[in-house]
């Protein structure tokens, strides 16, 4: 069994992924190609802004974003303690200072009651992390955001088909960021990203950082770096794009015939109402984490856990000066979640098999 399947996926669409590739090997514009500017028109489309810039992963893509909004050495950027180490990483490349604000323990995304509150004369950026596959609270986000002046980044490398309010994520704040990555719901089959804006100036501004800062060939108005996206994988990109919005309601399916099975089980995702998930993972919270964990493997599940340690609590990022208990609900759930398989062609027949394994594995660690 896969934690998650791009073979099966890989069968369904090989005809036109080949014939896509072939056609980036026969014209021979392996950087820069027809493909590229093709796909940011599709994506950009699909998330209703107007700009999406493809870039070569999605963190490149915070990166990207920052540089363009002249984020830099003493600022600070105001972020979630849960989430995946890029996007403090690239805080911290920038010279930049991450300061963390605790957690919705419902969504597991940035709490925006205590934004305000983190707010300085040094805060020049609010990056909001759609964990799991949902996207946060962004009016309250954008709304403090506003009354400060300060853009806001939705890094939204997990929920590239999610709906907040009617509106698909990366069209809901001044930049978002998404990842590419083979795993994700709309994956390449390399590193690859996306940068999205309805602003022109750093629509430009982003096209020249990604390409070393060029405003056109060796004239180079500003220091950039080598973060254009390859013609291949826009190309397979393009092939997947045309099948995702089937695989967008196959995985609602997954995910709803999870959700009935282990509601009394576990603690099963908190959608809200307004919110659709794209569901990157399917994220529940359980006792005796290890031991279950343990016990799935043996009997041949795959499971993952995003994330076992909180941003704060790691190494890289004690010079921040943060403490073990400064940030509860993260590190409670950093402590609790797991993630099981999750995919659009997870058949019923081995959705019931990983239920079955899960709730005997839950019942006898209860015992």
């Amino acid at each position: 069994m896969q934690f998650i399947d791009l073979k099966t996926q890989y069968q369904r669409i090989k005809e036109d992924v080949n014939q896509r590739i072939q056609a980036v090997l026969e014209h021979g514009c392996y950087i820069n190609g027809p493909e590229i500017a093709e796909l940011e028109q599709q994506l950009a489309a699909y998330v209703g802004a107007k700009h999406a810039v493809g870039v070569s992963s999605g963190t490149d893509a915070l990166l990207v974003a920052m540089m363009a909004l002249d984020i830099g050495h003493g600022d600070e950027v105001i972020t979630t303690p849960f989430s995946f180490f890029a996007t403090v990483e690239t805080i911290c490349l920038l010279g930049a200072k991450p300061v963390f604000v605790d957690i919705d323990p419902q969504t597991y995304n940035i709490d925006p009651a205590g934004i305000e509150a983190a707010i300085t004369d040094k805060t020049k950026g609010i990056i909001t992390v759609s964990l799991y596959g949902q996207v946060a609270d962004m009016d309250a986000v954008n709304s403090i955001a506003a009354k400060h002046n300060i853009p806001v980044i939705e890094d939204a490398a997990q929920s590239f088909g999610a709906v907040y309010k009617d509106k698909q994520s990366c069209n809901l704040s001044t930049i978002a960021c998404t990842s590419f990555f083979p795993a994700k719901p709309l994956g390449a089959y390399g590193d690859a990203g996306g940068c999205f804006t309805n602003d022109d100036a750093l629509e430009q501004r982003m096209r020249q950082i990604r390409n070393h800062g060029q405003e056109q060939r060796y004239y180079h108005g500003r220091v950039g770096i080598n973060g254009r996206l390859d013609s291949i994988q826009a190309a397979i990109l393009q092939s997947k794009l045309a099948i995702f919005s089937d695989e967008v309601k196959a995985r609602q399916q997954v995910a709803n015939r999870y959700d009935e099975q282990l509601k009394n089980i576990v603690r099963t995702p908190t959608v809200l109402e307004h919110n659709t998930s794209i569901y990157a993972q399917y994220t529940i919270e359980v006792d005796n984490r290890e031991q279950v964990l343990a016990q799935l493997k043996d009997q041949g599940i795959p499971t993952a856990v995003h994330y076992p340690l909180a941003l704060h609590q790691q190494p890289a990022m004690a010079h921040l000066g943060y403490n073990t208990g400064d940030f509860p609900i993260a590190e409670a759930a950093a402590n609790r979640v797991m993630s099981l398989p999750m995919h659009p062609y997870l058949t019923e027949e081995q959705q019931q098999q990983i239920v079955d394994a899960l709730i005997s594995v839950v019942t006898s660690a209860a015992a």
